[in-house]
């Protein structure tokens, strides 16, 4: 009777132990898929980005969505988890617009497209970007005004919206991020703003550096 009962307590052990590491397993593949799901969304994004866009240099030409992920595109890197982290496409020659999708990378830390004709508004959804450290649209052709969204990215340190055709004023929002976040460089210079800005003083701020159009009347 001990070893009839020892033996089904060890195969029910044995069943048991096979069933967890069957669990193991399994919440392995589903976390793996999750990952490469999300990896391959973001490809999209990126991808779509690129139909929208002219790329006379053919700097977009490893833009593949055939791949497995963007984190072997050029001009991509990502994080350890394959998520995209970071653009660079300083002075590439590129025309077209921003799209609302590319808020859907929202692990994005520094997007640099700064020196292209890049033009239409900047989308009110890059204030999904909770993460971004950088933010360089300078030089290009944007128009329209400064999203109050982006007074959302609190781990903001520099924005660089200079020689643009923006309009508009600054948003308070975005200077509550001079104040009370981490930016330290805001560049709103050579556009079309107009109105006033508060405070009157935005440079007196810690050692945050603020480039306002001479256009902006401080009250």
């Amino acid at each position: 009777m001990e070893n009839a009962l020892g033996g089904v307590e060890v195969g029910v052990l044995v069943s048991l132990g096979a069933m967890g590491s069957k669990m193991v397993v399994m919440a392995l593949v589903v976390a793996i898929a999750v990952r490469f799901a999300n990896c391959n969304s973001e490809g999209e994004v990126l991808y779509e980005w690129k139909t929208k866009l002219m790329d006379p240099f053919k700097v977009l030409a490893t833009w593949d969505p055939t791949l497995v992920n963007p984190c072997r595109w050029f001009h991509v890197t990502c994080n350890g988890e394959n998520s995209v982290v970071r653009v660079d496409l300083g002075n590439a020659g590129l025309s077209g617009p921003l799209i609302p999708q590319l808020g859907h990378l929202t692990n994005m830390q520094y997007f640099m497209v700064f020196g292209n004709e890049i033009n239409g508004t900047i989308p009110k959804e890059l204030g999904n970007w909770k993460e971004l450290v950088g933010l360089g649209l300078q030089k290009n052709r944007l128009s329209g005004p400064i999203p109050a969204s982006l007074g959302q990215l609190k781990s903001l340190r520099f924005m660089t919206l200079n020689s643009n055709k923006l309009t508009g004023t600054i948003p308070v929002e975005v200077l509550e991020l001079v104040l009370w976040g981490d930016l330290q460089t805001l560049n709103v210079s050579d556009n079309h703003f107009k109105g006033r800005v508060h405070p009157a003083d935005p440079t007196g701020y810690a050692v945050t550096t603020i480039t306002q159009d001479p256009k902006i009347k401080s009250v």
